[in-house]
């Protein structure tokens, strides 16, 4: 049969739509297996009698996962190509998920750890497919899909208490009910088995990882996207605690949780737009330090007052960061499997590096008594996530 080119154009305009639906499917998926967790750790405990420490277990698992399956993920895309990872990807994790609906502590463990691995794989092979399908509005196609997984964390912490308590499923099936969010994936994401051509690269795995330890840039962007992680999940875990020690009440600490998610969303969707337009990214870079440092001093000084304001303007800034350093597994890579291999590594030492950060956090406080002590951690970071970011923000 021969096309004509108007209907070429539209047979490739209808494909990439149903490639870019499927992209934002698989992305709001990444985040509620995990934000899902929180609001319900008080009903864990008491159903379980589980210690605060093995309850922090089930937020450092898909931590750990990420960190091990990460730099694995270009074998599978090589084997399986990436159409067949991020299927497969979407039946585990619908599995995982569904696995912590059913009575018994093992199933609740097991489930999350088969959760955080498939996230693993969406996480790192985004990038990959907006390299290889999207790369000239990969600003665009990034801040999409990363606000679309902050959608995902935000409406998993809202509903996740009104689903147990309201409805009366019950912690457990709160949790599980989120294979059915997956399980929709998979059929979304089925289609593209056939119009994702698998591509084999001439290098070994070996090889990429090798070139990519020697790289300066690689390095850079995965310590940016190290750094930014951190401070992401430091302010997660501990900023209702730092408000509440300042005599607000929980109700209002978990609002501006919420808040900061929210304007995370923002962040997000504008930031990588901002970035992918231009070849040099260091003037958006040092503009996101300066609120970053603006919003942390805010916090540490309750007599400055306005907690929304700097609650707002750090949750935009971690937004952005995340959505930015996305974009420069994209912007820094030659091609789609050079993409694959630095998300893997970017992901797998980013997400290394931010498991710790909470607890380094909390010690440094147990130890002081005083928030100014581990708010050092926050301004070092970001610090260092500056002379990262200037790195791999540079052209060249």
């Amino acid at each position: 049969m021969n096309l004509s080119r108007p209907e070429l154009h539209g047979q490739r305009k209808s494909t990439d739509t149903l490639l870019f639906v499927g992209i934002l499917f698989i992305a709001i998926n990444l985040r509620p297996a995990l934000a899902g967790v929180g609001p319900l750790i008080e009903d864990i405990r008491q159903s379980t009698g589980l210690s605060s420490g093995l309850l922090g277990l089930l937020t450092t698992l898909p931590l750990i996962a990420f960190g091990l399956i990460s730099p694995l993920t270009p074998l599978f895309a090589k084997r399986f190509g990436i159409g067949g990872t991020l299927l497969g990807a979407m039946l585990l994790l619908s599995f995982g998920t569904a696995m912590r609906a059913i009575d018994g502590i093992p199933a609740l463990y097991l489930g999350t750890l088969l959760s955080g691995t498939a996230i693993a794989f969406g996480n790192v092979l985004l990038p990959s497919l907006t390299k290889r399908n999207f790369e000239s509005n990969s600003g665009f196609i990034t801040s999409l899909y990363s606000s679309m997984m902050a959608i995902g964390a935000a409406t998993a912490a809202g509903v996740s208490v009104p689903l147990a308590h309201n409805l009366g499923l019950g912690w457990r099936r709160s949790l599980g009910c989120w294979a059915l969010l997956s399980l929709t994936a998979f059929f979304v994401w089925l289609p593209q088995l056939k119009r994702l051509k698998s591509t084999r690269s001439n290098r070994t795995y070996l090889e990429s990882m090798k070139k990519l330890g020697g790289s300066r840039t690689a390095w850079q962007v995965a310590l940016f996207m190290g750094f930014q992680s951190l401070t992401f999940y430091v302010i997660l875990a501990w900023l209702p605690a730092i408000l509440q020690s300042r005599g607000f009440d929980a109700s209002f600490s978990g609002w501006m949780l919420s808040l900061s998610q929210a304007t995370g969303i923002l962040g997000s969707l504008i930031i990588p737009v901002l970035a992918g337009k231009r070849k040099d990214q260091r003037g958006i870079v040092l503009s996101l330090f300066l609120v970053e440092i603006i919003s942390l001093v805010g916090l540490l000084l309750p007599q400055l007052g306005s907690v929304a304001v700097w609650v707002a303007l750090l949750g935009f800034v971690l937004g952005g960061t995340f959505g930015l350093a996305l974009l420069f597994i994209v912007l820094r890579s030659r091609d789609a499997d050079s993409a694959t291999d630095l998300s893997g590594m970017a992901q797998s030492i980013g997400y290394f590096v931010a498991a710790g950060g909470p607890i380094v956090f909390g010690v440094i406080f147990d130890v002081t008594a005083d928030w100014a002590f581990p708010f050092a951690l926050l301004f070092g970071t970001a610090l260092l996530k500056l002379m990262m970011g200037l790195g791999a923000g540079r052209v060249g």
